[in-house]
Order: C-alpha cells, then sequence, then structure tokens
C-alpha cells in the first residue's frame, strides 16, 4: 500500500510540472514568468504497462524520493489527495488561461498563415525561374563545350601552321642567296672583316643545300649554280692568299713566326677549304709542309755549324782519362792534350747549366759570342741548341693542330712530317759527335738537360717530341756509361809504379776522382738514377784499391796510414762540399779516415811512449787475468817508465806535433790529429796512475815522481794548434 500511494505522489507530481512546462511555453512568448522546478526524471516509468516489474518501480521510487520537491512535501507532512485536487485544479485554470491566450492571438496567426501561404507562391515562383535557368545552363554548357572543341582544332591547324612556316622559313633563309654574300665573295678582299663574315654564311649555306639535296628538295636546283660559282672564286682567292704567306716564309732574313701568327687569324679559311675543296686543302698543306720543313732544316743546320764553333777547342780525348799518369807521352804526330787534364774531371760552374734560370735562357747567338771571343763547353751549346727546338716544336706542333684542325695521331704525323729532317740532322750531328766525346761530365748534363726539357714539353701539353727525347737518351746513356767504363778501367790498369816519384799529399788521381764523383753526385742527386749510382759505386772501388796498391810502394807503416788519409780527407772534403752528407761516398770515405786515423794515433805514439802503451796493456791484462802479484817484479821497469816519461814528454809531444803538421796538407786535418794523439795519451796516463794505484806498487817509491794528470792536461793544452 505505501508503493501504491508513493506511485500516486509521484503521478500528480508529474502531471503538476507537466501543467507547468505548458504554462511556462505559453508564457514565454508573451512574457510570462519563468524559473520553475525542473521536472522530475522518471526515466522510461510506464505506470500502465501490463510488464510491470516492481524492482523498477522500486527504482525509480528511489530516485523520485531524492527530489527536492517531493522531499519538501514529505518532511512537511501535506496531504496528497488533498494536494492531488490543489493540482488537478491549478491544471484547469492554466488551460483556461491558454484557451483565452489562442483565442487572443487568433489574428496573430490568421496573418502569419496567409504570409506563410504567399511565402510558399512565391517560392514556388522561383522554383520555376531557377528550373528555367538550369534549363538554360544545360544548353550554354552544350554550347561551350563544341567552341572548346573547335577552338582546340583551330589551335592544332595554327601550330602545325607555323611549324611548317617556320620548316620553310629555315629552309627559304637556306637557300636564299642575298646580295650582300655575292659581293663580298666577288669584290671584297680576303682580309677584310666582311668578307670571313659573308664566308661562313656562303659554307654554313653550301652545307644546308647539300643537306637538303640528301633530302631531295628540288628546290636545291634552282641555287646550286650560284653557290657554286661564289665558291670556286671564294677557293681561288683563299688559295692564292694562304699560297701567298706560305712564299713569304721563304724569303731571306725573314721571321716566319710573324706570317705564321697572321695565319691564324683566317684559319677558317683552311676550315672552309677542307669543307667545300679538299683537293685545294692538300695542296695548301703540302705546301705548308715542304716549305716549313726546308727553313727548319735550313735554319738548325747553320745555327748548329755556327753553334759548334764557338765550343772550346781543348775537348777530352780518349787518352784523357782518370787513370791516365800526367807523365804520359804520346807520339810525335798526336795533338797535344788538355793543358790541365783535372778540368775535364771538375764542376765548377758547369752545373749551373741545367739551373732553372740557365735552363730557359735566350738562346746563345754564335756571331756574338765570336765578337766577343767567348767559347762555350758542349753542356752549353746543346742546351741552346735543343732549347731553339724545343721552342720551334712546340710552337709549330700548337700552330699545326689549331690552323689544320687535327689533333692525336693525325697531329703527331702531320708533325713530323714537318719536323723530321730537321729531328733527323740533329740525331745524325749528335751521334756523329759523340762518337768522339769522352768528357762524362758533359754527358751526363746533356742526358739531364733531356730530362727536364721532355717535361718542360710535357707541361706545355707537347707529346710529339716524346719520340724524339727517348732517341737522343738512347744516344747519350750508353756513351755517358762506356765513357764512366773506360775511367774505371783506366783506374784498375794503373801501376803505381809507372806514376814517377811518389810522396805523402793527395794523388792527383784521387783528386780527379774526387772532383768527378762529386760532379756525378750533385747533378744526379736532382734527378736520381739508380745505373748511375751503380757505375760510381764500381768506380769508387778501384779507385779505393788503387790508394791501397799505392801505399803499399811505400816502405814504413807511417808514411803508408799518412798516405791513406791525405787522400781519403781530401776525397771526402771535397765530396761534402757538394754531395750531401747521407750519400754512400761520404759515409764510405768517413769510415775509412776513421779508422786510419785511429791507427796512424797508434803508430805515432808507438816510439816516444811505446813502452809505456806495452806496459798498461801487460799490466791491465795481468789485474783482469786476477794475477796482479806479477807486478811485484816490475819494479824497476816501472820507475824507469816513470822517470822516462817525466823527462822526455814535452820533447815528445813537440815533435809529435811538427811531424803531424809537416805530413798533412790539410791543416785542419793535422789539428785534429794531434788533438786526437794529446786525448789518447792523456789516457794512457791515466790508465797507468790506475794501475800503480794496485797494492803491489802503491809503496813504490818512484810514484811521487808521477805527473798530475790536471797538470798534465794543462800543459798539452798548450801544444794544441790554432788555425
Amino acid at each position: 500500500m505505501a508503493a501504491a500511494a508513493t506511485m500516486a505522489a509521484a503521478a500528480r507530481e508529474l502531471v503538476l510540472r507537466a501543467g507547468a512546462s505548458d504554462m511556462e511555453e505559453e508564457e514565454g512568448p508573451l512574457g510570462g514568468a519563468s524559473g520553475l522546478q525542473e521536472p522530475l526524471q522518471l526515466g522510461e516509468l510506464d505506470i500502465t504497462s501490463d510488464e510491470f516489474i516492481l524492482d523498477e518501480v522500486d527504482v525509480h521510487i528511489q530516485a523520485n524520493l531524492e527530489d527536492e520537491l517531493v522531499k519538501e512535501a514529505l518532511k512537511t507532512g501535506v496531504d496528497l489527495r488533498h494536494y492531488s485536487k490543489q493540482v488537478e485544479l491549478e491544471l484547469q485554470q492554466i488551460e483556461q488561461k491558454s484557451i483565452r491566450d489562442y483565442i487572443q492571438e487568433s489574428e496573430n496567426i490568421a496573418s502569419l498563415h496567409n504570409q506563410i501561404t504567399a511565402c510558399d507562391a512565391v517560392l514556388e515562383r522561383m522554383e520555376q525561374m531557377l528550373g528555367a535557368f538550369q534549363s538554360d545552363l544545360s544548353s550554354i554548357s552544350s554550347e561551350i563545350r563544341t567552341l572548346q572543341e573547335q577552338s582546340g582544332a583551330m589551335n592544332i591547324r595554327l601550330r602545325n601552321r607555323q611549324a611548317v612556316r617556320g620548316k620553310l622559313g629555315e629552309l627559304v633563309d637556306g637557300l636564299v642567296v642575298p646580295s650582300a654574300l655575292v659581293t663580298a665573295i666577288l669584290e671584297a678582299p680576303v682580309t677584310e672583316p666582311r668578307f670571313l663574315e659573308q664566308l661562313q654564311e656562303l659554307d654554313a649555306k653550301a652545307a644546308a643545300v647539300r643537306e637538303q639535296e640528301a633530302r631531295g628538295t628540288a628546290a636545291c636546283a634552282d641555287v646550286r649554280g650560284v653557290l657554286d660559282r661564289l665558291r670556286v672564286k671564294a677557293v681561288t682567292k683563299i688559295r692564292e692568299f694562304i699560297l701567298q704567306k706560305i712564299y713569304s716564309f721563304r724569303k731571306p732574313m725573314t721571321n716566319y713566326q710573324i706570317p705564321q701568327t697572321a695565319l691564324l687569324k683566317y684559319r677558317f679559311f683552311y676550315q672552309f677549304l677542307l669543307g667545300n675543296e679538299r683537293a685545294t686543302a692538300e695542296e695548301i698543306r703540302d705546301e705548308y709542309v715542304e716549305t716549313l720543313s726546308k727553313i727548319y732544316l735550313s735554319y738548325f743546320r747553320s745555327y748548329l755549324g755556327r753553334l759548334m764553333k764557338v765550343q772550346y777547342e781543348e775537348v777530352a780525348e780518349k787518352d784523357d782519362l782518370m787513370g791516365v799518369e800526367d807523365t804520359a807521352k804520346k807520339g810525335f804526330f798526336s795533338k797535344p792534350s788538355l793543358r790541365s787534364r783535372n778540368t775535364i774531371f771538375t764542376l765548377g760552374t758547369r752545373g749551373s747549366v741545367i739551373s732553372p734560370t740557365e735552363l730557359e735562357a735566350p738562346i746563345l747567338v754564335p756571331h756574338t759570342a765570336q765578337r766577343g771571343e767567348q767559347r762555350y763547353p758542349f753542356e752549353a751549346l746543346f742546351r741552346s741548341q735543343h732549347y731553339a727546338l724545343l721552342d720551334n716544336s712546340c710552337r709549330e706542333y700548337l700552330f699545326i693542330c689549331e690552323f689544320f684542325v687535327v689533333s692525336g695521331p693525325a697531329a703527331h704525323d702531320l708533325f713530323h712530317t714537318v719536323m723530321g729532317r730537321t729531328l733527323a740532322m740533329t740525331l745524325k750531328h749528335l751521334e756523329s759527335y759523340l762518337a768522339d766525346c769522352y768528357d762524362a761530365i758533359a754527358v751526363f748534363l746533356c742526358i739531364h738537360i733531356v730530362l727536364r726539357f721532355r717535361n718542360i714539353a710535357a707541361k706545355r701539353d707537347v707529346p710529339a717530341l716524346d719520340r724524339y727525347w727517348e732517341q737522343v737518351l738512347a744516344l747519350l746513356w750508353p756513351r755517358f756509361e762506356l765513357i764512366l767504363e773506360m775511367n774505371v778501367q783506366s783506374v784498375r790498369s794503373t801501376d803505381p809504379q809507372r806514376l814517377g816519384g811518389l810522396d805523402t799529399r793527395p794523388h792527383y788521381i784521387t783528386r780527379r776522382y774526387a772532383e768527378f764523383s762529386s760532379a756525378l753526385v750533385s747533378i744526379n742527386q736532382t734527378i736520381p738514377n739508380e745505373r748511375t749510382l751503380q757505375l760510381l759505386g764500381q768506380l769508387q772501388v778501384e779507385v779505393e784499391n788503387f790508394v791501397l796498391r799505392v801505399a803499399a810502394e811505400f816502405s814504413s807503416r807511417k808514411e803508408q796510414l799518412v798516405f791513406l788519409i791525405n787522400n781519403y780527407d781530401m776525397m771526402l772534403g771535397v765530396l761534402m762540399e757538394r754531395a750531401a752528407d747521407d750519400s754512400k761516398e761520404v759515409e764510405s770515405f768517413q769510415q775509412l779516415l776513421n779508422a786510419r786515423t785511429q791507427e796512424f794515433i797508434e803508430e805515432l805514439l808507438s816510439p816516444p811512449f811505446g813502452g809505456l802503451v806495452a806496459f798498461v796493456k801487460e799490466a791491465e791484462a795481468l789485474i783482469e787475468r786476477g794475477q796482479a802479484e806479477r807486478l811485484r817484479g816490475e819494479e824497476a821497469r816501472v820507475t824507469q817508465l816513470i822517470r822516462g816519461f817525466g823527462g822526455s814528454w814535452k820533447a815528445s809531444v813537440e815533435s809529435l806535433s811538427q811531424d803531424v803538421m809537416r805530413s798533412f796538407t790539410n791543416f785542419r786535418n793535422g789539428t785534429s790529429i794531434i788533438q786526437g794523439a794529446l786525448t789518447q795519451l792523456i789516457q794512457l796516463y791515466h790508465r797507468f796512475h790506475r794501475v800503480l794505484a794496485q797494492p803491489q806498487l802503491r809503496a813504490l817509491p818512484a810514484r811521487a815522481e808521477l805527473i798530475n794528470i790536471h797538470h798534465l792536461m794543462v800543459e798539452l793544452k798548450k801544444h794544441k794548434p790554432n788555425f
């Protein structure tokens, strides 16, 4: 029952809220009050359904009980039946009020109805107008498509006509011969710029006509005759002009490079001939080749002949070898030898010919040198000749490539056609000269000149001379090796007994070797060659053997050592002036010099201090073997050594110093030897002190006569020579 009562109350509340909502909706537009409570949230509650479920009702009742309005009614204890009737009464009042409102607004509603009807009529007319407009747009769209198709077709026809017009315009322009072209070809001199311009136009039209004829264009027949006559006229004028330039090369005392350079401005002339009259182009090329070939041959033959007249009159001969003695005599009819055979083994200033400044210096002028009575070695003449050949060959090769429009093997062939006779003449002259040349330094310098000129030609991008450089080197290298081997053999076969009187000073053969070896080593360092080092190594071995053979001719070991030291020192000094300090030759002679110097110092100290040396060595050996007791029997000998050294060492050192300074030509070397000897003497006397400090000799009375080591050092410094 309680549930039924609750449900009835909820229903009334719902009806009341529904009536209030209707009233609010009616009053809303009319300015009615607002602010009523929100309706109850009954969800999907259906109390009329036959399938009513009490559980769901309990849920909805519980939810409604949570409503503030329901809570307030229950809290105040309102009678729900009375309250329900009150609600029904209020609903009736609201209904009556709503009816009155509708009646009052009936006129407005009717007016609104009429307005809506009028709007419907207007919208209907608009619909009819839009329908008509849509049909008009459909017809216009079809007309636009038709116009677009017609425009596309017209555009295609226009492009086709423009393309045809362009092709026909090009064809007509290529075939039409303007009067300016005819006038220039027939009347203008070939040196005028307009002739060159119209010649290029003529060449283009001739090429166009040939192309159209290949396609079968009939219009070409109308202009073929005119173009042929113009072509013949142009070829005739160009042929006469170029041949005249070539013939001008032949005039005596003419600098052919000037007209040759002028021809480069008209190089298109030859290109025109090559494309339109190949026979005439070949004629001009053959005439150029024949003319320049003779000019180069004549120039270099004359220059080479005059150049050889300013060579030194005294040149090396087959007898001017390193091992040939100066006292050797020749036959009655033989030519006199060099005034000083040593000059051919000395580099001097000759090496400057391969320096960068001298290498590309202006060539020698023979008649100027003859007037000044100047003479030059062969390598200077060789440099001048080949620099002229290099310069002219580079210029000629570049001219051929540019004027005759050739490159690669064709350029090589054409270059050798022009320069071949000159190069052959130069090779023949060099081969003839080398057959009687015995100056190894000159030949070696020529080799390095060629190596540098080959690099210069490569930098100038002129490969045409590569074969010539190889041929020159093929002549120079074997001759250089032959001369070097002849010098090696001459040193090997030298008999010291035939050299006349000997002394301990440096021998002239070793001096020759030192100058010669240092010259080749200094030249070879710039562009190293292993074969040269091998030949120099053979020569060094033979010279070392020669020095030992000559030293063996001296009777005393001391003289032998003096001779060896003087020669080693001289050769080392000369080599160090020109060669690098780490070269094999310098290192080898340094070792030999050190070994012989040490041996000489021992030999030098032996006469005055031999007894002291022998005792110190024997005593140190006994001490090392543990037999120091045997020193007790040497007291008398030790006393004699102490007193002998103390009384004679100053005189002995003075005599030693004088002997050294007399024996060695190099005072600096002599000073070094004296210093080494005095140092070794101090070390020897210090060792003697240590021996006497042994218990067996410590009580020896003569020990008091020993010279103090520091005092001895001070005294010996006074005998050190200063230079």
